[in-house]
């Protein structure tokens, strides 16, 4: 077993290590980080069972610690030892499922009681992972179960429905009398790796293992059934009749299971009742618009219910043990248009200092508001990519093409973060916003300086006219600049002077020529810019070791 000290004190981590009996928790392993950020990357690799953390750091704070631990590392157990004793810092411990907030000076007994609880609450949620997983995991059966098709054909094939249902009627998969019923779907989210990693990044065989947990729930009561859904993108529904407890409450009792075997909780699409199965097409269009339309910033919720239950007070919608809604969830959402302006000008200007306040005050705005939905922030992405196509075709015109395909590139490098999936995390956000500004522009940047650089044009003037008696003098004049700059411009970006450059040119070409066995050197010569073979032919030897004649005597063999 590992264990994590977080602190930006050295002292502290140090004194931490000396107090805590590591031997008698069978703590192997003690690791240490002096800020968030730095635990975080080692929460990632080590997977410590236990985290002990300060509240207030300079470079990533406790609060996001914990949060993100919470979100990302659920099975992980952690203790905040702070020297703040402030109501709101031990209220958030609790929140995001804290063992202890110890405050400093540190006890001995204190510490040890706490990491005594965590490692004993840790290895009894791993000893009821492990169970779970050998009763779920069948390997080797990998196969549809309790007639899936026949299930998603009452959804979405009204003409075989009937036949379907009397099928699942006679095999006993669902009961003769169902009157009213509810279709229920489960949030999946194939970006999801660290999950799918643990299925050696098989899909199915998670979807496999989902359906089986909520299944040990549902035939306790025999009210319901989970099965996978074949009739569109991969979707894990419930098809629920007369539970004998509220939906909310059979739904955490589903989620409890799924995490102690995944580490992970999912989120449940809840349609309206209605007359079975006449309401099940209806029902799986409500259910998943309710998951599209949950509000992200309420990591605590896992039920979402359609029609006039999604509202507060609505009945089975309502918050759990009569809790009203946060009164900021009332508040006209956050929409592009509101900081579209921002985004604009940070990418215009190219500063750092600009773009990171936009993207930061884009998500402090959304967190202010209160709600973010998996639609809002689809609608977002597709405002953002309108907004990045309008600012290059206004910056660089016929240029804008290409542009866009690289940018379109990049986003493949910088995917953003899914919308829909299993955790939501703002500063995930704010990163992608971020990165996506400054890639637009450094590219309007990149792009505007290549075509304020006479440079391009001057080398584009040479390849067009180097058989002409080009002069520095010339070329200079044409474009508006010194001898000088031309000159020194020359040296900087290619090391030789301008008009050893038009000679390399023209050798170049006079390279290519030579392919032409129908082409004499004189002619060769003349159409390079070279009036004088005899003065071509030593140019040519001078450049590139041979004599023209033997140049084309070994390109021929």
């Amino acid at each position: 077993m590992k264990a994590l000290i977080v602190d930006d004190e050295a002292r502290v981590r140090k004194a931490v290590r000396l107090l805590v009996d590591w031997e008698a928790h069978q703590i192997e392993e003690i690791l240490e980080a002096g800020n968030g950020n730095e635990a975080i990357a080692l929460i990632r690799r080590e997977k410590p069972a236990l985290v002990i953390m300060d509240m207030m750091m300079e470079s990533g704070s406790g609060l996001e610690l914990m949060t993100w631990v919470d979100e990302f590392a659920g099975s992980t157990k952690f203790i905040v030892v702070s020297g703040h004793n402030d109501f709101d810092f031990v209220r958030q411990t609790v929140r995001h499922g804290g063992i202890d907030y110890i405050l400093k000076p540190i006890e001995p007994d204190m510490i040890n009681s706490a990491v005594s609880k965590a490692v004993s609450a840790w290895r009894a949620e791993e000893a009821e992972r492990s169970h779970r997983q050998h009763q779920s995991l069948r390997l080797n059966e990998i196969k549809p179960i309790f007639g899936e098709k026949l299930l998603s054909a009452l959804i979405d094939d009204r003409v075989n429905a009937e036949a379907s249902l009397r099928r699942l009627i006679h095999d006993g998969i669902i009961p003769p009398d169902i009157k009213i019923s509810r279709l229920l779907l489960v949030q999946t989210d194939s970006g999801n790796n660290p999950l799918l990693r643990r299925f050696g990044g098989d899909s199915e065989l998670l979807y496999y293992a989902i359906v089986n947990i909520c299944n040990e729930f549902l035939q306790q009561q025999g009210t319901g059934i989970a099965f996978r859904y074949w009739g569109g993108p991969p979707e894990i529904a419930i098809l629920l009749w007369e539970p004998h407890e509220s939906v909310t409450s059979l739904i955490s009792r589903m989620n409890q299971g799924i995490f102690l075997t995944l580490q992970f909780r999912m989120h449940f699409g809840i349609s309206t009742p209605g007359a079975f199965p006449a309401h099940l097409p209806a029902g799986r269009a409500e259910a998943a618009e309710a998951l599209l339309r949950r509000n992200l910033l309420r990591h605590e919720d896992y039920c979402h219910y359609a029609g006039a239950e999604a509202l507060p007070g609505g009945g089975p919608g309502a918050m759990p043990g009569g809790k009203q809604r946060d009164k900021r969830e009332t508040a006209v959402p956050l929409s592009f248009a509101d900081v579209q302006e921002d985004w604009r000008l940070a990418v215009i200007s190219g500063t750092p200092e600009a773009l990171t306040a936009a993207a930061q005050h884009w998500t402090q705005e959304l967190s202010r508001r209160g709600v973010v939905t998996p639609q809002m922030l689809n609608d977002w992405k597709a405002d953002a990519l309108l907004l990045r196509s309008r600012l290059v075709r206004e910056a660089l015109g016929s240029q804008a093409a290409s542009v866009l395909a690289e940018l379109e590139h990049g986003d493949q490098q910088n995917p953003s973060p899914q919308p829909s999936g299993y955790s939501f995390s703002l500063f995930a956000w704010r990163d992608w916003s971020l990165a996506f500004m400054q890639q637009l522009s450094r590219a309007l940047r990149d792009r505007q300086q290549k075509e304020r650089n006479p440079m391009t044009e001057i080398v584009k003037y040479i390849e067009q006219n180097y058989p002409s008696d080009l002069s520095l003098q010339e070329v200079a004049g044409k474009f508006q600049v010194s001898r000088e700059y031309v000159s020194r411009r020359f040296k900087q970006e290619y090391g030789i002077n301008f008009s050893d450059y038009i000679v390399s040119v023209r050798i170049e070409k006079a390279k290519l020529l030579m392919q032409n066995p129908g082409l004499k050197l004189a002619q060769i010569s003349e159409m390079v810019g070279f009036h004088d073979v005899k003065y071509f032919s030593k140019v040519f030897k001078k450049h590139t070791g041979h004599s023209p004649k033997d140049y084309r005597d070994q390109a021929e063999h």
